[in-house]
Formats: C-alpha cells, sequence, structure tokens
C-alpha cells in the first residue's frame, strides 16, 4: 500500500505546469536510467496539457528517450478521431507531434469512427485487451489486474471530485474487475468515454494528481482527508509506491480547515 501521498502546493497554475514538466522529465529520464524504458499514462483536461506543453518547450525534454516511452491515456471523449475534444489530438498537438516517439508505442483510445465503430463498449474491452497486451509482453505485470506496472500516471480533477472519467457515485467507481469501461451520461459534455478503473489507476507505481483554482480547492480538501471514493473518486486515486498531489495555491485554499 503507497504511504500518506505528497502534496506540493506552488504558486500559480503557470509555475504549477512548468514545475510538473520539469518533475515528468526528470523521472522518465530516471526510470529509463534505470530500467532503459518507461510507461506514462497521459490525462487531457487544461492542466494536463498544460503540462505536455510545458515538457514541449523545455531544453530538458530530449533527456527523455522518447523511442523508449509508452504512451497510454486514463480516458477519453469518445468522438471522432480529429475532434478537437479528444485529449489525444490535444497530447499531440502539445507535445507527442514535436519529439521522436515511437507510434507503436503510443496506445491511444478509440475514436468513435475507428476499428470499433460507435460502439463505446466494444472500444473499451478493445482499450483493455491493449493493456493485458502490454502486461503480457513486460515482466512487470501484476498477476491480480491484466494491465502493465504504469511509471507515471497522471490525473486532472474535476470540481466534483472526478478522476479519468470515472464520475461521483457512478457505475465507473464501482468497477472493480474490468480495468476500462465505457461511461455513458456523463454530467459534463461529450456525454460518452472512455476511462480506465481504480483497479487500472492504482496498478501505476506512482499516480500524481495535478489541479488548480478555487473552483477544485473543495475537492482536494475532502480528498485528502479521505473522503469515500464513490462519493469523490479522487480519493481512490493512489499509487503503488507514490501519489503526488501537484496543486495550486487556490485548489490548496481549503486543505487545513479539513485537517484541524
Amino acid at each position: 500500500m503507497s504511504m500518506d501521498p505528497t502534496v506540493v502546493v506552488h504558486p500559480d497554475p503557470e509555475v504549477l505546469a512548468a514545475a510538473a514538466a520539469a518533475r515528468l522529465v526528470s523521472t522518465l529520464a530516471d526510470i529509463q536510467a534505470r530500467k532503459g524504458s518507461a510507461s506514462v499514462v497521459l490525462t487531457g483536461g487544461g492542466t494536463g496539457i498544460a503540462v505536455l506543453e510545458q515538457v514541449r518547450r523545455s531544453p530538458a525534454k530530449n533527456a527523455v528517450d522518447w523511442s523508449q516511452l509508452d504512451i497510454f491515456w486514463g480516458d477519453e471523449r469518445f468522438l471522432p478521431a480529429d475532434d478537437d475534444e479528444r485529449n489525444e489530438k490535444q497530447a499531440r498537438q502539445a507535445l507527442l507531434d514535436h519529439v521522436p516517439v515511437e507510434e507503436s508505442r503510443v496506445h491511444a483510445m478509440a475514436a468513435s469512427d475507428g476499428e470499433f465503430g460507435d460502439d463505446p463498449d466494444a472500444a473499451a474491452a478493445g482499450y483493455a485487451e491493449v493493456l493485458a497486451a502490454a502486461a503480457r509482453s513486460s515482466s512487470t505485470a501484476t498477476g491480480a489486474v491484466e494491465v502493465p506496472t504504469f511509471d507515471i500516471l497522471l490525473l486532472g480533477i474535476g470540481g466534483e471530485g472526478h478522476v479519468a472519467s470515472i464520475f461521483p457515485s457512478s457505475p465507473a467507481a464501482a468497477e472493480t474487475r474490468s480495468t476500462v469501461v465505457a461511461v455513458r451520461d456523463c454530467p459534463k459534455p461529450p456525454p460518452t468515454r472512455l476511462s480506465l478503473t481504480f483497479p487500472a489507476i492504482r496498478a501505476a507505481e506512482e499516480v500524481w494528481l495535478l489541479t488548480s483554482g478555487e473552483a477544485k480547492a473543495d475537492a482536494v480538501a475532502l480528498a485528502l482527508a479521505g473522503a469515500d471514493e464513490m462519493s469523490l473518486p479522487a480519493s481512490g486515486a493512489r499509487g503503488k509506491q507514490r501519489t503526488v498531489w501537484l496543486i495550486d495555491r487556490s485548489a490548496a485554499s481549503k486543505i487545513h480547515t479539513l485537517r484541524r
């Protein structure tokens, strides 16, 4: 079980994105130095994409061997491949199109006009198989859950406490067996998504939760105070070795009122 989370508070969203980018580059470089390759699970959202943009701008980005990096996603909007709302498209524009990634190691979730057509359940099952295949081909598979042991898994947090596309009191929050699920009727658009589940998220060595702004302060404080993961999914996001909260001062503003 991972220890208590590390909480790092930065002054504002710009510093948060730049600092998280520096941390990501150095941590991936360390992992590659240790074992040759590394894996990362990306997130969409304002902060997640801002971090990728900061990596692209960083002179240190070439410390990462981009050809020895496996890239996955924690969730995806189930939309056509060229839709601007797709996390994959945003990540490619922000970073992946600008670094020498090995395309066969970029594992995107299917689009609604992709190989599974407009069937999110089939697309979720397809991504579960991608993860299972990656687990089988790596020596780091973790028996219970058929996913690779992700080195770093990035997550944003919604104002109501959702992570990936696991929303409060949803079937996805209660899922204990599947590693990827289709999510319908999301409370924020677009309504249909694909998401990793808690068993898949918790297979990661390190989970980093990134968020900024006053609108997230309640969710951050409640999660760190140990709220129930069904009602506040951010509480259920933790890594095997480390859980790191990278937040700005506004998002951290209510932590101590609950901890006293």
